[in-house]
């Protein structure tokens, strides 16, 4: 006996134990280097997870996704693409420096650009790309920075299109911009599909064939589609990710993480945690359902167009949990009760819009009265036993008196009648 009630209490320990450890995984926010973060749905643009996401930061190399982003709208795959004599200028990571000489006129496919830009990430072949789709640097910077407030890149601007920033503290973004943009390139094919690559041929026309490979080392691995790498002494180690999982889409980008050189990992193990918990990550009710969200203050006459006026207190109700993912951002409440009748009010019946916005995202919901036009005929009971009453008392006067004047009717006809 005494086993089997010591084996139920070790049963009931691990099961306890175990839910609680899942609980409390499933909870606790992730432990990053990097000193600014975001985690986006990009479904539903919900922010899962957030660290100091309004903060402007250097984002080096990240820039180069709005490069191509510009070259996807303004150039098909089969346009080429003049190299210019200053793109020899710019600093490693350089295609010309690093990978193979090229010799200013050549040209290169667009579609070899976007590779060498977003795998090997090269400074050069950026600059080659602003001056072929703005016509010059200075222009194709001004279509940057455009395009980043169609976005809704409210805190950005753009000087480089490659983000050298060295010469330079105006060339700034961040977490949360970095995720309007990868929900923007995500919704490009030709980027999605260079992005997804680990490896590819590349040339110039007169060059021979190079094969560069992606810097992101986390490319296919437990559902990254896709990412920019980015490093420069102002902006620390930089990643903005793409992930996928069952279906689900999720962005995730670290800045100012740290460059532990040579191994160069932290970036990569701070965008992992970030993923994993994006998908694991567990709402919390905001407001649940049934609660009274607001009040609403109304004049009405205790008799339907007649009688005294009445003030009465409306409180008003959800029927469903409004759910949030637990962030530092303050949620934003509001509702709106539409034209509300006295004596048609049902607790079953939508009287408005309730609104809940974090940032990008909102949601609304259904609002309902918390009491029915019962409720209200049960508060003004006496009135209206009152009321039926005087009902009552005019009814049988007037009865009294139609009875008389019935009888003095009849008495008059018996005298004609004699």
């Amino acid at each position: 006996m005494k086993k089997r009630i010591l084996a139920l209490w070790m049963f009931f320990t691990l099961v306890f134990t175990f839910s609680f450890s899942t609980i409390a995984l499933a909870e606790s926010q992730p432990e990053i280097v990097g000193t600014s973060a975001i985690v986006m749905d990009l479904e539903t643009k919900e922010i899962i997870y957030s660290k100091n996401i309004d903060e402007k930061k250097q984002p080096a190399s990240i820039t180069k996704l709005m490069t191509a982003l510009l070259l996807a709208e303004n150039k098909s795959k089969t346009d080429l693409l003049t190299y210019p004599a200053a793109a020899l200028k710019e600093a490693p990571y350089s295609y010309g420096l690093n990978v193979h000489p090229v010799t200013p006129g050549d040209t290169f496919t667009a579609k070899d650009a976007m590779d060498i830009l977003l795998l090997y990430s090269g400074n050069d072949i950026a600059y080659m790309i602003a001056e072929n789709v703005g016509g010059t640097k200075d222009k194709f910077i001004d279509m940057m920075n455009e395009k980043a407030k169609a976005l809704g890149m409210t805190n950005t601007n753009f000087v480089t299109p490659n983000g050298l920033d060295d010469n330079t503290d105006d060339h700034y973004t961040t977490a949360y911009d970095l995720a309007l943009l990868l929900d923007a390139v995500y919704s490009n094919e030709w980027i999605r599909e260079t992005m997804s690559k680990k490896e590819s041929e590349v040339k110039s026309t007169n060059g021979p064939s190079s094969v560069v490979e992606n810097r992101n080392k986390l490319i296919g691995v437990d559902g990254n589609i896709g990412g920019k790498t980015g490093y420069t002494e102002k902006s620390g180690r930089c990643l903005a990710a793409l992930y996928q999982r069952n279906g689900h889409t999720v962005a995730t980008v670290v800045l100012g993480s740290e460059y532990n050189f040579p191994v160069d990992t932290q970036v990569f193990e701070d965008t992992k945690n970030l993923a994993n918990y994006g998908f694991n990550a567990q709402k919390e009710i905001f407001k649940a359902k049934g609660s009274q969200v607001s009040e609403v203050t109304m004049e009405y006459n205790i008799l339907p167009l007649i009688g005294p006026k009445k003030a009465i207190k409306i409180p008003v109700t959800i029927h469903e949990d409004i759910s949030l993912y637990p962030t530092d951002l303050e949620p934003e409440f509001t509702s709106q009760p539409g034209k509300i009748n006295i004596w048609t009010l049902s607790k079953d019946k939508s009287i408005g819009k309730a609104t809940v916005a974090v940032k990008g995202y909102e949601k609304q919901y259904d609002i309902y009265s918390g009491i029915s036009n019962m409720d209200i005929i049960k508060s003004n009971i006496l009135y209206y036993l009152l009321a039926l009453l005087v009902l009552i008392i005019l009814a049988a006067l007037v009865t009294l008196v139609v009875s008389k004047i019935n009888k003095k009717r009849k008495k008059k006809r018996r005298r004609i009648y004699k």
